[in-house]
């Protein structure tokens, strides 16, 4: 069984004149109160523009300008630790391009080094050889004045004993 709304009546009394008559009243009572709401409707609406113009417009320009600031910021940190990498880069280059120049130059210096050495140790093996020839060369004198004179005192010697032996006394 049908029933009116928010009651357990059946349906066919809801619409009796007794009904109809609150009904009647009941919509005069909400257009009045329409009528009445205009007001504060524009109001509201007044209110909204208003508030929309004053405060909402600077509120959504300052978020914006400083929106765009952090931005610039951003953007001025990002060009910069680029620069800084770049310059980190230039700089670590340049350290490997000195340090080969230095390499090559310690081992230039080395390479002369190393022939100075060289030289150094050929010319005193050559004076080495040198002396060592002119020392062979002073014994062999020597020795050949040593053997002409031991020749000499051998010759003396021995005819010493020999005169010795004939006279028959010890020398």
């Amino acid at each position: 069984m049908l029933s009116c709304a928010f009651e357990t009546r059946p349906l066919s009394l809801c619409f009796s004149p007794f009904h109809k008559l609150a009904m009647d009243q009941t919509l005069k009572a909400l257009g009045a109160i329409l009528l009445n709401a205009i007001p504060t409707f524009l109001l509201i609406l007044l209110l909204h523009f208003y508030l929309k113009s004053v405060f909402f417009k600077p509120l959504e320009n300052a978020l914006k300008q400083r929106d765009e600031a952090t931005r610039g910021a951003r953007q001025r940190a990002q060009e910069s630790l680029a620069r800084a990498e770049e310059k980190a880069r230039q700089f670590d280059e340049t350290i490997r391009e000195r340090r080969g120049e230095l390499y090559r130059e310690q081992e230039e210096l080395r390479r002369q080094m190393r022939q100075e050495q060289e030289s150094q140790v050929a010319e005193a093996a050559g004076n080495a050889r040198t002396l060592v020839e002119s020392a062979k060369a002073e014994i062999a004198a020597e020795t050949v004045a040593v053997r002409k004179s031991l020749e000499a005192e051998s010759r003396m010697l021995a005819r010493r004993i020999a005169a010795g032996i004939l006279q028959g006394r010890p020398s």
